[in-house]
């Protein structure tokens, strides 16, 4: 027997759904990551490495190659956004999964580089770029969310 509860939607706990989500928002988060990357060395000419993701030394503004990887973080953060979009589909749990994709960056940053990342530039893009993609998910989430919401409710009548 379902009981009203007055939500919008029935929510229920699904560990299985909600591990799949994560793995597959990271896998999108990692891909297109680098490909923003290997376009942004295409452009300047240098080779690729993972080192461009992972190691927190190679974000700086000193040079060119430094920008690009900044630009490439922040064109990835609205691709994770359309990532959100189209596998969580929740307004809600956007924020939840913006922080769980960039914690799982920053321990994969750890492990990578057998230290903690200490650079003020690494800090700050990472959370701007949290800040990016959960505001972008919440606003296309929920304008598929209001989009599915019927406002006329009757026939109308035009005066």
């Amino acid at each position: 027997m379902n009981k009203l509860t007055g939500q919008f939607r029935h929510t229920q706990w699904d560990p299985i759904l909600i591990i799949s989500q994560i793995i597959a928002l990271q896998s999108v988060f990692y891909v297109t990551l680098a490909v923003w990357v290997a376009v942004m060395n295409l452009l300047v000419g240098t080779s690729r490495s993972l080192d461009h993701l992972f190691k927190y030394q190679e974000i700086h503004v000193r040079d060119i190659p430094g920008k690009l990887i900044i630009a490439s973080f922040v064109l990835n953060s609205l691709t994770g956004a359309c990532g959100i979009w189209l596998l969580v589909q929740r307004t809600k749990q956007c924020l939840d999964f913006s922080c769980t994709v960039h914690l799982i960056h920053l321990i994969i940053c750890w492990i990578y580089n057998s230290q903690f990342p200490t650079t003020i530039s690494w800090w700050l893009l990472n959370v701007a770029c949290l800040a990016i993609m959960c505001i972008c998910g919440e606003f296309l989430c929920m304008r598929t969310e209001l989009k599915a919401i019927p406002l006329n409710l009757g026939p109308r009548a035009d005066l």
